[in-house]
């Protein structure tokens, strides 16, 4: 069987490809793809073994057309690919995938393209492929992710029961391709309403025309009557549920129609027509064969694209790509209308600038007063949350934090944002205690996620700071690990029940356990000089495994004792059991072996996946300093376990020393 563009064999040669359109060259993420697809991109004349690139059928393709024609060489077409980025292409953003087409273009029934080829003759009948198909639609559907996703899932979209016309950009390609021109979208108009008698009909505007870029086929002039022109920027996905019906010449809103379960009437001859999933109008007569929803994703989304992570620079799966646009698109909708923030500290200014600062720079003000008369959301550091700040999303460290202290001033790689409470204080619910509790039941794919998510913690020994130290010998015997805590750390504070020091924590452990090995880990800001918690363990722990990782001793032990320490989380990651003496988030969901009392409201029995996955990539955000982007879990286990990750200055370091030093002297004036 011959390959198509999808289907370079590896270790192939490269194939040349010369190009005459800039954009080849210009746009780096396009002309990496294009390389790890193998192709190696050349400007001047092909011989009749090389191929030309094109783009699509814009402007510029004709000059590769006429080369080709000329030369005797093949094509190969270029597109973007179904899921693209935040913005629209015209505003600079790369894609997250191309459409690499040797046949035809997807959008031009006018020859069979390689999607079409597809669609037409792969089998299409694994289970493991139609399974991935539909989970990767109902990610689409939860996650609210587009082509394009510059919307917020939670603006209001109008009242259910209309009918859903969508407009295009005028004389784009995919329209021409179909023949269409303006009056053949006045057609669709009058059969929309004459299909529909009194129901409200709904044009909706283009991204590109929303965004300004090209005009659309419909104005205000067409919202006549029932007819309304809906310019909101909201989610397809919930403007698609309250749809009685879906007409479209050849948008995407066609596609997407048809996995939301729709039957859109089509008047152009888009790739997803003529499959028995859509009312046509004039489908391409050779288009017999009838496909399931599941079927035609997974050759248009799996199998056609090539999908890339710029991460960890190669061609990857549809999944991973779902992960990072994720993880890029609720940064976008998180931070588009700015944040203010209050009672931050001066060394935190720059990576809460970096995190929560790519669409408006932070405004950082102590003045709540004009922070909430800004307009924007505001946000204070957790444990400095005072009546003064109500009001205010808490923001902390999330648990994949970094390599280094945070009290050595080492930035995080995770934060976690709350408007509810936040994770280590039980007293109020939290956003964490919420999506925990949702994670009673999970789908497939995200079981398979969080699970190996965890995997690749427990095999690279990453933790919340990922400290390396020798772990000592051990006695043998029932080892009970006894994590020390910072003392006055806003997690014992708020969530210590009757044993909140070190000291009692260890004389409970020992006085439960008289007969197993304790070891004792003191904590590393403590262990540092920089924080309270120091203490004399002689006589009830047998060893304190003092500067030893802690990630390498839940390797060595059978039990876990805490009052809130994360090691406590870690441990039951790692199938280690745990005691609890506090109320740490991951207490009271019948994972622990519970002390002290939980929350009422944590009544649910939670699976450990369930529970990672609210903890690992729900509730915090990423940030990748080797990329400068917003990044899925995944990526910030990867820079944690290879350690590619910038190390604070001697500045840094000098002023976490003053901090110390200054904590042990308020400490011995009390």
């Amino acid at each position: 069987m011959s390959l198509t563009a999808g289907q370079h064999k590896a270790g192939s040669a490269a194939s040349r490809l010369f190009v005459y359109n800039g954009g080849f060259l210009t746009q780096r993420r396009v002309r990496r793809i294009l390389q790890l697809s193998g192709y190696d991109i050349r400007l001047g004349l092909p011989q009749p073994q090389d191929l030309v690139g094109i783009w699509g059928a814009s402007p510029t393709a004709r000059r590769g057309l006429a080369v080709a024609q000329k030369r005797g060489c093949g094509l190969l077409r270029v597109e973007d690919a179904f899921l693209r980025s935040v913005h629209p292409g015209r505003a600079g953003e790369p894609p997250a995938g191309l459409l690499l087409d040797s046949a035809g273009v997807h959008f031009d029934a006018g020859v069979p393209s390689d999607l079409e080829q597809l669609l037409a003759s792969h089998p299409l009948d694994d289970a493991h492929l139609m399974r991935r198909a539909r989970d990767a639609v109902a990610r689409l559907k939860a996650a609210h992710l587009s082509k394009y996703n510059a919307f917020d899932p939670e603006d209001p979209v109008p009242e259910p029961g209309y009918v859903l016309v969508a407009d295009q950009a005028r004389d784009d390609a995919s329209v021409t391709a179909s023949r269409a021109d303006r009056a053949r979208f006045l057609e669709m108009l009058a059969f929309a309403q004459e299909e529909h008698p009194g129901a409200r009909v709904l044009i909706k505007t283009h991204p590109e025309t929303l965004h300004g870029y090209r005009a659309g086929y419909y104005g205000a002039g067409d919202a006549q009557g029932r007819v309304e022109l809906f310019t909101g920027s909201v989610s397809p996905w919930a403007l698609l549920e309250g749809a009685v019906g879906v007409y479209t010449v050849s948008s995407q809103l066609g596609f997407e129609a048809i996995l939301a379960g729709h039957k859109p009437r089509v008047f152009g001859q888009p790739f997803y027509a003529g499959w028995g999933l859509s009312t046509d109008d004039a489908p391409p007569a050779r288009r017999q064969r009838r496909l399931t929803r599941a079927q035609l994703f997974a050759a248009a989304m799996i199998l056609y694209p090539k999908w890339h992570d710029p991460f960890r620079d190669e061609l990857c799966e549809l999944e991973t790509v779902l992960d990072n646009l994720e993880a890029r698109v609720r940064a976008w909708r998180q931070d588009h209308c700015g944040w203010a923030a209050s009672a931050m500290r001066m060394w935190k200014r720059k990576p809460l600038q970096q995190f929560y600062g790519a669409e408006k720079k932070v405004l950082f003000t102590e003045d709540p007063a004009k922070a909430q008369a800004s307009g924007r959301s505001w946000m204070v550091w957790a444990g400095k949350a005072t009546e003064a700040y109500k009001g205010a999303v808490r923001v902390e460290d999330g648990f994949l934090r970094s390599r280094g202290l945070g009290a050595e001033l080492v930035p995080p790689l995770s934060l976690v944002t709350d408007r509810s409470g936040i994770y280590y204080d039980p007293r109020t619910p939290s956003e964490l205690d919420a999506l925990i509790a949702r994670r009673v039941d999970m789908t497939q794919a995200e079981a398979l996620r969080a699970e190996r998510l965890v995997q690749s913690l427990v095999r690279d020994g990453v933790s919340k700071y990922n400290l390396r130290g020798a772990v000592p010998a051990l006695p043998e015997g029932r080892r009970i690990l006894v994590p020390g805590q910072v003392e006055d750390d806003a997690s014992i504070l708020c969530g210590a029940g009757q044993v909140r020091t070190n000291l009692e924590l260890l004389r409970a452990a020992r006085d439960a356990n008289p007969e197993a090995v304790i070891i004792y880990k003191p904590h590393p800001d403590v262990e540092a000089g920089l924080r309270k918690g120091q203490v004399n363990a002689e006589g009830l722990a047998d060893i304190v495994a003092a500067q030893a990782d802690p990630a390498a001793l839940l390797g060595n032990v059978q039990e876990v004792w805490t009052m809130t320490s994360l090691l406590g989380f870690e441990a039951l990651l790692r199938g280690v059991k745990v005691t609890t003496l506090g109320t740490p988030f991951y207490a009271g969901w019948g994972l622990t072996a519970d002390l002290a009392p939980v929350p009422p409201w944590r009544t649910a029995k939670v699976p450990l996946l369930g529970l990672a996955h609210a903890a690992l990539i729900d509730y915090p955000r990423y940030f990748d300093p080797v990329t400068g982007q917003p990044c899925p879990a995944e990526v910030a286990v990867l820079r944690l376990s290879e350690g590619r990750l910038p190390h604070p200055g001697l500045g840094n370091r000098l002023l976490s020393k003053l901090q110390g030093l200054f904590a042990t002297y308020a400490r011995l004036w009390r």
